[in-house]
């Protein structure tokens, strides 16, 4: 589950002080931020530590990550000048991620290890807005109102993404996913038109990499037909949508990923075993089903909670 590390003592303890941006340029740290919640929780998986701006910050952007906002650019991307700014990417700038992927796939053994990145869109929404947004009305002013600079934009940030997955697989990543987290923004229309294509490039451009693909929004109900055609194997579903009306939208040769809301895990025991035994029957309309929470795991989460949920997952899944 992204973010499980976040509700961690032992996760504040050792980011104490240190920046998220710098954090996820030490492979010190990404390796043993990664690891805390297999260790803790005994997930299936470890999804590999890093923020969806990592690539972007490689790429020349001038950005931090604040803490209580999120990433905040100096400079926001608004101008064909301001494009020029956001350089293509080549291994050697995220070299540290490589480094850590090689760590963890080490310490790892048979686990899984999750690659990770951000989509075209929530990236775009960042460098344009200069940090997060409520509305969006940059960003879809650029889009309706100047769509070759917003698809010279999207294309400069697929391209991004591409060579920053490319990494990680290269180093041993065994999936990758794909996190649109604004994507919910959009109408279908508007995502068919403007945003789908770019996200289809990062997908279908790691066709022959051999490793799953998972393409996950947040607020995407309406988007989740054509999320399942931009080319994942495996679609995220956030906890709005029941997974046997998202299978329903996306077709029966998806598999699903979600879809507990983090919220439950607040409401005592016996709200979180029966809505987890709901998600679970709701997740076998689909050809495969990922468990997982609708959204990223809020920090004030009891890890005792969590442990018991993933143990409650095996049991009532048999493994």
């Amino acid at each position: 589950m992204r973010q499980a590390g976040r509700s961690l003592p032992e996760y504040r303890k050792i980011r104490q002080g240190v920046g998220m941006l710098e954090s996820c340029r030490r492979p010190d740290l990404v390796t043993e931020i990664t690891l805390q919640p297999v260790r803790r929780h005994n997930v299936d998986a470890a999804i590999f530590f890093s923020d969806i701006v990592v690539p972007v910050a490689a790429a020349g952007i001038d950005l931090d990550i604040v803490a209580g906002t999120g990433p905040v650019v100096a400079e926001p991307v608004r101008t064909e000048a301001d494009l020029a700014r956001l350089r293509p990417i080549v291994p050697a700038d995220v070299d540290f991620v490589t480094e850590a992927v090689r760590l963890l796939v080490a310490e790892l053994g048979a686990t899984p290890l999750i690659g990770f990145a951000g989509a075209p869109f929530t990236l775009a929404s960042y460098l344009i807005e200069g940090g997060p947004s409520r509305t969006y009305l940059k960003t879809k002013a650029m889009m309706y109102g100047a769509p070759e600079l917003w698809n010279a934009l999207l294309a400069r940030l697929a391209e991004i993404t591409l060579t920053f997955l490319r990494v990680q697989i290269d180093a041993g990543v065994s999936a990758v996913q794909l996190f649109d987290s604004w994507a919910g923004a959009l109408s279908e229309a508007d995502y068919r038109r403007f945003v789908m294509p770019h996200s289809a490039a990062v997908l279908n451009g790691l066709i022959d990499a051999g490793v799953p693909r998972i393409h996950f929004g947040v607020g995407t109900g309406v988007l989740l037909e054509a999320m399942g055609e931009a080319g994942a194997d495996v679609v995220g579903v956030d906890w709005r949508t029941p997974l046997d009306e998202a299978t329903r939208r996306i077709g029966p040769d998806r598999a699903v990923q979600g879809n507990l809301d983090p919220a439950i895990l607040f409401a005592g025991w016996d709200v979180v075993e029966r809505e987890t035994r709901r998600v679970l029957d709701q997740g076998k309309a689909a050809p495969g089903h990922v468990f997982n929470l609708g959204h990223g795991v809020m920090p004030e989460t009891d890890p005792d909670i969590l442990t018991r949920l993933v143990a409650l997952v095996h049991e009532v899944s048999g493994s």
